[in-house]
């Protein structure tokens, strides 16, 4: 434990946020994939939490990912193969394609957020509640630095 305090240690916050991002994904799959047969990468776990409670169209999912737009309708056709998500035609368009989670995938996907809190309430009774909520309040600031110059 101490090796990676004094790894973390040299680090920028950018690389510190990326570590500890790489940790919590790593936490959040193994998880799941502990109790369950069904492999679900965390790019498909990104798209499944774009739709869930909503019915995207594929273009709309392609443009709040940050994935090609080839990369997105692979993990969509994933996805799909899985069972997890419907793909059909648009009501308005034959031309765009609506997605729509299964039952089946609700399910994986509420267990999914049922792993992800839990993993919260291990950090909380590792670093605090008070530091957990700290945190959380940090990361949704908006830190407007999409305008920063390069």
């Amino acid at each position: 434990m101490n090796e990676l305090k004094d790894e973390l240690q040299n680090l920028d916050v950018i690389d510190l946020l990326s570590e500890r991002h790489e940790i919590l994904r790593r936490l959040a799959e193994e998880k799941w994939n502990t109790h369950n047969t069904l492999h679900i990468s965390n790019s498909e776990w990104h798209i499944l939490n774009k739709i869930y409670k909503n019915q995207p169209t594929i273009s709309e999912v392609t443009k709040v990912v940050d994935f090609s737009r080839q990369a997105t309708h692979k993990f969509i056709k994933s996805l799909e193969a899985k069972g997890l998500v419907e793909v059909s035609n648009a009501e308005h368009s034959k031309k765009h394609k609506v997605i729509r989670m299964t039952n089946f995938g609700v399910v994986c996907y509420e267990q999914n957020e049922r792993n992800k809190a839990e993993i919260e309430q291990q950090l909380v009774r590792t670093i605090g509640e008070e530091q957990v909520m700290k945190l959380k309040n940090i990361l949704q600031l908006n830190w407007d630095i999409e305008r920063l110059d390069a």
